[in-house]
Formats: structure tokens, sequence, C-alpha cells
């Protein structure tokens, strides 16, 4: 066991070697890339729908982390944990633009009479994004990416019940926003 645990920190203190080069050289960033890549690309490519569309993300995804790079603080985590946060992020913000495109096109359908309810979806859009953060997370992981709750618990570092409860807080608070909304 304790092989096992002065390895981890030997990982550790190497991982953490290697952030602080990059932080002072941004060419020593390609090991951190090379050492990473797989784990950020499996994570986009289980959440997007083409090939091209995870290559895409994940190309974005290590560049917002080379430009973030002088602002990331060790905190004894790994750098991937790091990596997947910001690859949540971008994920959310194509999701974002997606949602917003399909408005755009709703509505150029609603103008020649194909009305597809785009006032509701717009208003569940905007609630959804007026949930705590954690709550809204889970919603776009249950729903937008289809995650089981196993699958979001393992990538939030939660228990399933803590999802489950989550879940059932953010739909609760959106039944009772559309509620105030139609009063």
């Amino acid at each position: 066991m304790r092989a096992l645990e002065k390895q981890k920190l030997e990982d550790q203190d190497s991982e953490r070697s290697q952030v602080e080069a990059a932080q002072l050289d941004p060419a020593c960033f390609a090991e951190l890339y090379e050492n990473n890549f797989a784990r950020v690309y499996a994570y986009v490519a289980r959440r997007v729908r083409s090939r091209e569309e995870a290559q895409d993300a994940t190309a974005d995804i290590f560049q917002k982390a080379l430009v973030g790079l002088p602002r990331f603080e060790w905190r004894g985590l790994p750098f991937a944990a790091w990596l997947l946060g910001i690859a949540s992020n971008v994920l959310s913000d194509r999701w974002k633009h997606t949602l917003n495109q399909n408005e755009v096109e709703a509505h150029e359908l609603e103008q020649i009479g194909i009305a597809d309810n785009v006032e509701q979806r717009a208003m569940l859009y905007q609630l959804v994004e007026q949930l705590p953060d954690d709550q809204r997370l889970v919603i776009v992981r249950r729903f937008i990416s289809q995650r089981s709750l196993r699958e979001i618990a393992s990538e939030l570092n939660r228990s399933e019940g803590a999802i489950k409860q989550l879940q059932l807080r953010a739909l609760q608070n959106l039944r009772d926003q559309m509620r105030s909304e139609h009063e």
C-alpha cells in the first residue's frame, strides 16, 4: 500500500513540475497536452454527436487551457480535473450556441406558419440559465448531454443520491418558475 501512495505522490510532483514549467515556458505545454489528450478527448466524444465536433471542441479546450495556464493554481488535484472543468464550460457554450441557433430556426419556421412551441422552449432555456450552477450543470448533463446519474456523479465526484437531489431541486425550481411565469 505504501508503494502505491509513494507512486501517487511522485506522479503528483511530476505533474506539478510539468505545470510550473509550462507556466514559465508555454512550449512545455506540449507534455501536458500529450499526457491529458486522450482523457479530454474521451470526455468530449461521449458528449457530442460527431468526431469532427469532438476534435474541434478538444482543440478549443486545450487552446483555452494554454491561454489560462498562467492563472492556474496548483491545489493538489490532477491537472486533468482543471482541463475537464474547461471542457465542461466549452461544451456548455457550444450547447448554448446550438440552442440559440435552433431558436432562430424555430422562429423562422414560425414565420412561415410552422410553430413548434418556440416561446415555451425559449422560456425554458432562460429558466435553466437562472438555476444555481450545480443544478444547471446537472440538468444540462442529464437532459441535453443524455448522461446517466452514475456518469454525472462520477464526473462531479458526488454520490448518485446527491445528483438525484440536485436534479429534483432543479426540476422543482423550473416547475415553480414556469408556474409563476404563467400567473
